[in-house]
């Protein structure tokens, strides 16, 4: 750490947060108005803000500081080229330790000096940023940064891992089938065999995943053999590896953790209710149409408290940092099994991890400064 960026010059100045968005995944659109939501919420008396948007192309572009733009619209997700300052700039993050400092390069311009970066606040969701990329170059540089680690991020994003991880840990998971780039690629006819002997098991519907993507993005739900290939097809769209999970009948219940100077916490739990006008909880009932949970959700005391450690020790077995929205089923029987977890949630208004947090008395800005301050307490490196 420079002696511009030690502790003792939060003192002379404010820290500088880095708040890095969109990235080159199919949930580009959502990290924006994530990143929108959270810049609106920062402390500007106590932080800087640098916004920093990744074109879907992968280039670096420096951004306006304008959350307000950063919304949906008419049904619209925005993007970051809508933002950038120039068609051609870019911000380029010190990889060496012992410098900070960002600068913005435009052709046939000086590079220009952005000051030092304390921490950085990764909301990109999906492939090359929430799935430990992105963490891996922060760790290079020495930069603190907000959420998990790399290994963390990597298996939080990989359903295939994720569900692994979850099973050595004792908790309890729902079946499910992987399909792997490989398999596929050389005997497409055998993985429909074992996809119709998981079938002929477990029953339709089913419901085909791509392994490594969020946001619901590539889900589809098939009733019989008919729908599977358009199923498959959209769900490689997004990644080669894919899912497939039988239907677990229950309510959906999520819980967000957070971490706090004694360790990590569970947030009152949330209900998604049956969305009437869409087969699942996809997409567009997340994001377009606005489709609301209920918080807290209506569940018995003891209910609560079960899923309240069931997600704690979901964050545990993964090692994850910062914070985590777990989700669930509470299935007929009474029991819960978990379906996944989301190292970088949703932060846009309707999001279900605030409103959670905000249920259980953290505020939005209270929310996003104990995950600034935690990652500023935190060093890089093995921990």
């Amino acid at each position: 750490m420079s002696s511009e960026t030690s502790p003792q010059s939060f003192r002379l100045r404010k820290p500088r947060v880095a708040v890095v968005f969109g990235g080159r995944s199919s949930e580009h659109g959502i990290s924006v108005v994530t990143a929108g939501a959270v810049m609106r919420a920062i402390d500007r008396d106590k932080y800087d803000v640098l916004p920093i948007g990744i074109t879907r192309d992968g280039r670096w572009a420096l951004t306006a500081d304008e959350p307000d733009r950063m919304a949906i619209t008419d049904r619209t997700v925005p993007n970051v080229d809508q933002l950038a300052e120039s068609p051609e700039g870019t911000v380029v993050l010190p990889v060496d330790p012992s410098s900070r400092e960002a600068v913005y390069h435009e052709p046939g311009a000086v590079p220009k000096a952005l000051g030092d970066v304390d921490v950085v606040f990764p909301v990109l969701h999906g492939p090359y940023g929430e799935d430990g990329t992105l963490q891996g170059l922060l760790e290079l540089s020495g930069t603190p940064y907000v959420g998990s680690g790399v290994l963390a991020s990597a298996v939080g994003q990989d359903k295939e891992y994720m569900k692994r991880v979850f099973v050595s840990f004792g908790l309890p998971v729902g079946p499910y089938l992987v399909v792997r780039p490989r398999e596929w690629e050389r005997d497409e006819q055998g993985a429909r065999q074992r996809i119709a002997a998981f079938a002929g098991e477990h029953g339709w519907p089913l419901f085909i995943k791509p392994a490594r993507a969020g946001s619901s993005m590539g889900i589809t739900k098939v009733d019989s053999f008919e729908g599977l290939d358009e199923a498959i097809e959209e769900a490689r769209r997004h990644d080669p590896k894919f899912l497939v999970e039988s239907l677990l009948r229950g309510r959906e219940i999520e819980c967000g953790v957070l971490e706090f100077e004694d360790g990590p916490r569970a947030s009152l739990p949330a209900e998604i209710p049956p969305v009437q006008s869409h087969d699942f909880y996809d997409f567009e009932a997340k994001y377009i149409d606005s489709a609301a949970g209920i918080v807290p959700a209506p569940l018995s005391v003891e209910e609560t408290a079960e899923i309240q450690r069931l997600a704690v020790a979901a964050f545990e077995a993964v090692g994850c940092e910062g914070l985590v929205r777990a989700d669930f089923f509470l299935t007929e029987d009474g029991s819960f099994v978990i379906n996944e977890i989301n190292t970088m949630p949703g932060f846009t208004p309707i999001s279900m991890y605030p409103r959670m947090w905000e249920a259980s008395g953290v505020s939005y800005p209270e929310l996003v400064d104990r995950l600034v301050q935690a990652a500023l307490r935190r060093s890089t490196g093995l921990r």
